[in-house]
């Protein structure tokens, strides 16, 4: 990567983060929403661990909203860092600077890590806090499922823009509605078992229900499964793969149909 590149990189995520500096309640996704959702998964765990769920249902709900944040995290900063520019109506200046597609991407997802690691720290404090629950307990097997679960958040992201950049930004329903389908479907609490059985082989194919899978498996003290792993990495590359292809089809006709018009 050259100089240049690197500033244009800096200068974008330096461009988001004055943003949310001048506009505090866009801090609700990384300050109110992680605090809500410890206190109703904690609370229903400690429900569900006093009715007979004993601590395994505790730790399952707690470690699954914790880690289920870093695909919400990751999804909405890159997803919402494409739609701001929609919104200021931006992106025709953006196309006639020296910026590359690349580099934009980039500079956003630099800055979604930053919020990444905000959220994700109110969750874990929060957690501990409140209900005396130590994510980092789970030991170094975080590290990798952290890692599939981010990337699967930018995944879905780039899948949400393709479809902005293809049918305008009235498209931005699917940031939340691609999310909170994933959400059960993926099994963050529970073996996908539990769900009906003409939807688990969808449940299958997704990247986060292998990953959630590993999870479980260490709150229960069966160490790390890496064969659940392999499985969510090589659903990744092929998800991010048709992703990849998805956004450069969508931004090949935004150009050639002049769809601009839209946003400036």
């Amino acid at each position: 990567m050259s100089a240049s590149s690197w500033l244009r990189i800096r200068a974008v995520a330096r461009r988001h983060a004055f943003v949310l500096r001048r506009s505090p309640h866009r801090l609700f996704d990384i300050t109110i929403w992680p605090l809500v959702d410890v206190l109703l998964f904690g609370a229903l765990g400690v429900f569900v661990g006093g009715r007979g769920g004993g601590s395994l249902a505790f730790g399952y709900l707690l470690a699954g909203i914790i880690l289920w944040h870093v695909v919400y995290q990751s999804e909405i900063a890159l997803s919402t860092g494409f739609m701001e520019e929609t919104w200021s109506r931006n992106l025709l200046n953006l196309m006639v600077t020296p910026l590359t597609e690349l580099e934009y991407a980039a500079g956003v997802a630099l800055f979604g890590l930053v919020k990444l690691v905000l959220g994700v720290a109110v969750v874990a404090v929060a957690a501990l806090v409140m209900f005396a629950f130590d994510i980092t307990e789970m030991g170094f097997g975080l590290v990798p499922i952290v890692a599939i679960l981010l990337v699967v958040g930018w995944i879905i992201a780039l899948f949400v823009i393709g479809v902005m950049l293809r049918w305008g930004s009235g498209a931005e329903a699917l940031v939340w509605g691609m999310l909170f389908a994933m959400m059960p479907l993926s099994g963050i609490f529970y073996p996908i078992e539990a769900l009906p059985s003409y939807i688990r082989p969808l449940s299958l194919a997704l990247p986060t229900t292998h990953a959630f899978a590993a999870g479980r498996a260490l709150i229960a003290g069966r160490g790390l499964l890496w064969g659940e792993l392999g499985l969510a990495a090589l659903c990744s590359v092929a998800v991010g793969i048709a992703a990849v292809f998805w956004v450069a089809r969508m931004l090949a006709a935004f150009r050639a149909r002049g769809y601009i018009s839209r946003y400036a």
